[in-house]
């Protein structure tokens, strides 16, 4: 059996015919950037994750540069995030003019008020809290020390559309701000780039719709300089037939998760969710040995089973970060874990039969490496 780690063309064929009446639709409006569907797309957003505003932008990555531009974040500035997450965290705050500071994470690969204190000086401006895998930092916590230190919190969002805390509170309504990816292997996708941020600013909000659009009051006057981020209508026409579905479809990513936890053996470590949350597992990642990754990764792949790492170079040791000082050893759980961490396939049309032949094989390769 052929287990892909995704199957993007399978989502795509549940909804085909709609996707084709709203690209006719959009086609034959002759409108297609600002128009009614980012309005209705941005509404629907603010509703679904309980906050008073959505701007939609061209990516989740400019939404990160977007909300420190609005925050007036820029040189001379530090921001703290982890140095386990994709790079488009850090190089946003690059483009933004200021300088990441990376910090540490814990064993389920999140920031921690731990980890921050170590990493705060008297530049830093704002922490990012990456809710990496479709898991809420401990945002009570972060927010608390952000109010006394006076600093902002911003939620890089990107794999966490529906995540909620204990109190039903969704990701993105957390901090000052928050941004979200759309990008085609998100659980809320659209066919191409996309990206919204969340807030409960309403100033913030105006701000960053200007910063969005050129800084463009109208079509002729700019009050602020500006980018060229904008959702088009297509891809806003795209995303309001998927967040329909988003809750059903986010509840088969628990149910594969649930799966996986009950059905994989004890021997590897699996991710493990706080009493009352609710964890949208955008992936599922086990750990195994360090020496038996690689082995234990092209076996599976023997086996038809499509894996990947999230991430196997940390932040810090990037070739494009070594301007920044660090060295092998600065972080090292951060290091230790991208050394044995391994993303089984995780998608709401994943089979049945495809969740078993995964747990089989994983099981088998347990027994024969541990």
């Amino acid at each position: 059996m052929k287990v892909n780690f995704v199957n993007l063309a399978r989502e795509a064929k549940l909804i085909e015919n709609e996707i084709i009446d709203a690209t006719r639709l959009v086609l034959q409006s002759g409108n297609y950037i600002c128009g009614k569907n980012v309005v209705s797309f941005e509404d629907n957003f603010s509703n679904f994750c309980g906050v008073n505003h959505s701007v939609s932008v061209g990516n989740g990555s400019d939404g990160l540069k977007i909300i420190m531009k609005a925050l007036g974040i820029g040189r001379g500035d530090e921001v703290i995030c982890p140095a386990n997450s994709f790079i488009a965290s850090a190089w946003a705050i690059i483009d933004a003019e200021a300088t990441p500071v990376f910090c540490d994470v814990e064993d389920d690969f999140l920031v921690s008020l731990r980890t921050i204190k170590k990493c705060k000086t008297n530049r830093t401006k704002a922490i990012m809290a990456v809710h990496l895998t479709g898991k809420l930092c401990d945002t009570d916590k972060l927010l608390d020390y952000c109010k006394k230190e006076n600093i902002f919190l911003i939620e890089d969002a990107a794999q966490a559309v529906g995540a909620m805390n204990n109190r039903n509170e969704k990701a993105g309504s957390f901090g000052v701000a928050g941004s979200f990816s759309m990008h085609p292997l998100k659980n809320l996708s659209v066919y191409g780039d996309g990206g919204v941020i969340t807030t409960n600013s309403a100033e913030l909000a105006v701000k960053m719709k200007l910063l969005r659009n050129h800084g463009l009051v109208n079509r002729d006057e700019a009050l602020i300089w500006g980018f060229n981020s904008r959702l088009d209508e297509m891809q806003a026409a795209f995303a309001l037939i998927k967040l329909k579905r988003l809750n059903v479809w986010n509840k088969k990513y628990i149910e594969i998760a649930q799966k996986y936890t009950i059905g994989l053996s004890n021997k590897i470590v699996k991710p493990t969710t706080k009493n009352g949350f609710i964890d949208i597992f955008h992936n599922y990642i086990i750990l195994v040995p360090e020496e038996i990754r690689k082995d234990f990764m092209s076996s599976l792949n023997d086996f038809g089973i499509e894996t990947k790492i999230h991430y196997p170079i940390p932040l810090h040791l990037q070739k494009c970060a070594s301007n920044l000082g660090y060295k092998r050893g600065d972080i090292p759980n951060a290091e230790r874990l991208s050394k044995s961490m391994i993303s089984l396939p995780i998608y709401h049309t994943l089979k049945d039969s495809e969740i078993e032949y995964v747990i089989e094989s994983v099981n088998k390769l347990v027994e024969l490496y541990l």
